[in-house]
């Protein structure tokens, strides 16, 4: 379905005030690419057609839709391996350290603000099985939310085809953390068991979930805009335990916009921490 001049502004406006997703003029190619299809199956003969069914539709079944077409859930396991790196020889074990010292049994709560399909959070869940050894002895929380409920329940069920395990993921942990399933891998139980998943927009309060040692929000931020992205580091800020850390993408970047944090690096990492 082709995507007339006229209908771009609309359908741009509407994806904005569906999850925040700002898409220039360029981005008329991924809208056919992405919206066409569901438009398509709806029976709808424009992209205007799409959005009015959508905005009518009682049980939200459209919308979600549109979402889940719509968001980038381009993802592997231990993607840049850096993070995970920062978690394992760094962020982990100063945790521990600092809770050991205050005799604290308050859990360790990692929080993957923008999970995609899992990989991520089980990723650090790996990374936290090879330092700690067996988490269910451990208080450990891990929480990962994602916009698309596609996404969410693929993360949830901790099942991945041939190419996905195969992307970043060693044999040995393959091996060890994954078990055979009829489509692939599916993450073993005392892995999943450590995980929650649920569907979040961030650009709606989260407050309610409480504050994180860690918090996981890397590559999410770079498609909205800098009013918006100034708007979710400042809530993240505040979801985070005082000396907790903020981990973003590589190639992002919060000098200049967000005054509260300060850059940390340790080896090739970047992370973020509170201003005392």
């Amino acid at each position: 379905m082709r995507l007339l001049p006229e209908e771009q502004a609309a359908v741009t406006q509407y994806v904005y005030a569906l999850c925040a997703i700002t898409l220039d003029s360029s981005k008329g190619y991924l809208i056919e690419g992405r919206l066409g299809p569901v438009a398509e199956e709806a029976g709808c003969r424009s992209f205007l057609e799409l959005l009015q069914r959508s905005r009518t539709d009682p049980a939200g079944t459209l919308p979600r839709k549109i979402v889940n077409a719509i968001t980038t859930n381009e993802t592997l396991f231990f993607r840049d391996s850096s993070p995970f790196d920062l978690l394992r020889f760094k962020l982990i074990p100063e945790i521990v350290d600092r809770r050991a010292k205050a005799n604290s049994k308050a859990p360790i709560r990692i929080w993957s603000a923008a999970c995609s399909t899992g990989q991520e959070l089980y990723s650090i869940a790996m990374v936290l099985t090879e330092l700690l050894g067996d988490l269910g002895r451990h208080n450990i929380r891990l929480l990962g939310t994602d916009i698309s409920d596609a996404a969410v329940a693929q993360a949830s069920a901790g099942i991945f085809s041939h190419l996905e395990v195969s992307r970043g993921l060693a044999d040995a942990a393959r091996a060890r953390f994954f078990r055979p399933d009829p489509a692939g891998w599916k993450v073993r139980d005392e892995l999943r068991g450590c995980a929650t998943f649920r569907r979040l927009n961030l650009m709606e309060d989260f407050a309610s979930l409480g504050k994180f040692d860690v918090i996981f929000c890397r590559n999410v931020a770079i498609y909205f805009s800098e009013p918006d992205r100034v708007s979710l580091f400042r809530r993240l800020g505040q979801r985070l335990e005082t000396d907790g850390a903020l981990v973003i993408g590589s190639m992002e970047s919060l000098a200049g916009s967000c005054p509260q944090f300060e850059a940390k690096r340790h080896l090739r990492s970047v992370y973020y921490q509170l201003k005392a």
